[in-house]
């Protein structure tokens, strides 16, 4: 199998093709494709890394002085 790859919108449910791709998609009529689509969900994961990070940098300054506090 052959990889074709291009960017497009999701528009009332239907994923616009580029005509550049339509060209090829024409000559290979009634062959089997795979579609995978791909989200863009960078802002998403900037976000978990984040609080991860912020997480961890705040238990770093966590120390076993600070247990007595638990318990309350």
């Amino acid at each position: 199998m052959r990889a074709v790859e291009f960017k497009s919108k999701i528009k009332n449910n239907q994923i616009q093709i580029p005509i550049k791709v339509q060209s090829e998609l024409k000559t290979n009529q009634d062959k089997d494709i795979r579609v995978i689509v791909l989200i863009d969900d960078t802002e998403i994961y900037d976000s978990i890394l984040f609080q991860e990070s912020a997480t961890r940098q705040f238990l770093k300054g966590h120390s076993d002085s600070d247990s007595i506090y638990d318990n309350y």
